[in-house]
């Protein structure tokens, strides 16, 4: 039995290929959105490459740039069909290349059903790609005249007011790094060579933050040196009073803009993708209805469309029959290879007559 099985009489027919036809290009805009969104996302990446660890959080905006490109083909290709099928001479040179195309147009489907699951499901990879390119960021903050480094001073800065963060993880992740450069420091300074022979590695840390980590609304001046030292400023204590720096690390917000941005994104993929399932599941339906007009030559007569010409349990049922006879088939041609390597490997045997 016929799965989804409709009757269609000539009105019918024309009003499915029509309404195709203006869901195709539907879908044609909806290609170009995402590409679009592919496209906005991957400036937004590269924006701030030089804080990711790899080029892993690229795999989403360019798969998004394929399936727009890919959307934009298959249906304006299928609106050409839909449009022909309006003229019995003209669906005929179709006919063949309905059924691959279909088929292509399931693939399709899975694969815009793939990239809408990636775009919610990358937030783990993004956060160890954010995680471990802020820190190598941090460590170069103080390199302003070492070639291909120089710029990452003005990043991270630029990136913790943007985002209104600080560090890594928080505010104390600038503890552990000398990110004062050595040409700025007083090395005849006895504090300074204190704070150098007091660290294993001779780095010269303060617990003290860049200028970008100060919160412009606090009604106090910033307070970015001696962060942890009560004594050194009035009416001050570190562990109680809201401190004027931002508290949330530049990890949590990069994570934040970037996966709210992924997730919105992959809602609109899944919008995408259940339109382009509606018009398969139509475009199947015109197909089978065309095929099975009983009277080419009487166009108004009726005929029935269907999903699958048998039942879904039957159609898997033959499709696993179909791919053991595949597998059986090659299996007997490796026997037969083998039984002919065998039979030429024998040396025949050589009479002698006396």
């Amino acid at each position: 039995m016929a799965l989804l099985k409709v009757k269609f009489n000539q009105k019918k027919r024309v009003k499915l290929a029509q309404g195709l036809w203006l869901m195709n290009w539907f879908s044609v805009f909806a290609g170009i959105l995402v590409f679009s969104m592919g496209l906005f996302l991957k400036i937004e990446l590269r924006k701030r490459s030089e804080v990711m660890d790899n080029s892993e959080s690229h795999f989403v905006p360019n798969s998004l740039i394929l399936m727009g490109i890919l959307s934009c083909a298959f249906n304006g290709f299928a609106g050409k069909i839909c449009y022909d099928s309006l003229d019995p001479a003209k669906f005929a040179k179709w006919k063949p290349l309905l059924k691959p195309y279909l088929a292509l147009c399931f693939f399709f489907n899975i694969l815009i059903f793939f990239v809408a699951l990636i775009c919610f499901l990358m937030r783990g990879s993004l956060e160890s790609t954010l995680a471990q390119g802020l820190k190598n960021g941090m460590k170069f903050y103080r390199d302003t005249d070492t070639p291909g480094r120089c710029f990452m001073k003005k990043t991270i800065d630029m990136l913790q007011i943007e985002f209104k963060c600080c560090g890594n993880n928080g505010f104390k992740d600038w503890f552990e790094i000398q990110w004062i450069s050595n040409r700025y420091l007083d090395f005849s300074s006895k504090e300074v060579k204190d704070r150098i022979k007091s660290n294993v590695d001779g780095r010269y840390l303060v617990d003290g933050v860049p200028f970008s980590c100060c919160n412009p609304s606090s009604p106090r001046p910033c307070i970015q040196y001696q962060v942890t030292n009560n004594s050194a400023h009035y009416s001050y204590d570190y562990q109680t009073e809201e401190l004027n720096l931002w508290r949330r690390g530049c990890r949590e917000a990069l994570l934040h803009y970037y996966s709210s941005m992924m997730s919105s994104m992959g809602a609109v993929v899944l919008l995408v993708w259940l339109f382009e399932m509606s018009v398969m599941v139509g475009l199947r339906l015109l197909h089978t209805s065309l095929e099975s007009i009983a009277n080419p030559e009487d166009p108004e007569c009726e005929s029935e469309g269907w999903i699958l010409e048998n039942s879904l349990k039957d159609t898997l049922k033959s499709a696993l029959e179909s791919l053991k006879k595949i597998g059986k088939f090659n299996q007997v041609e490796a026997d037969g290879e083998g039984a002919e390597g065998e039979e030429g490997g024998k040396t025949p045997a050589i009479t002698t007559v006396s």
